[in-house]
């Protein structure tokens, strides 16, 4: 089953948050290995070398690490580093957004920020 692509965001981009997703749902563990970068490709219809491209930004953000030969892993504590990754993209791109539009419609909202997940 291919994936379908959003048109306004770039295709490594895209398979880089399915990866992300697939780590914060549970899919898959920590410490446990992922798919090679051409079953990936296989998987989502797209040529190795963008899929490549993906991996190495997870890689460079620390939430998969290669072992030469075996292929790549997800790195410890890579949930809690995606979620801080996630919240400061929403807090810095969505949310400026939503704010603007809710004020337009006369609406407003307080956003308060959990420090830690027991909250």
């Amino acid at each position: 089953m291919q994936m379908q692509f959003n048109e306004e965001k770039p295709i490594w981009r895209q398979i880089y948050e399915l990866i992300a997703m697939r780590i914060l749902s549970g899919e898959w563990p920590e410490e446990e290995r992922i798919v090679s970068v051409r079953e990936m490709a296989a998987t989502v219809g797209v040529n190795p070398n963008t899929v490549m491209r993906s991996y190495e930004r997870l890689e460079a953000d620390g939430i998969i690490f290669n072992r030469r030969g075996i292929g790549f892993f997800v790195a410890s504590g890579a949930k809690d580093h995606i979620k801080q990754l996630e919240r400061k993209k929403f807090m810095d791109e969505e949310l400026p957004k939503l704010r603007e539009r809710l004020g337009h419609i006369g609406l407003t909202i307080d956003v308060r920020v959990a420090t830690d997940n027991r909250e």
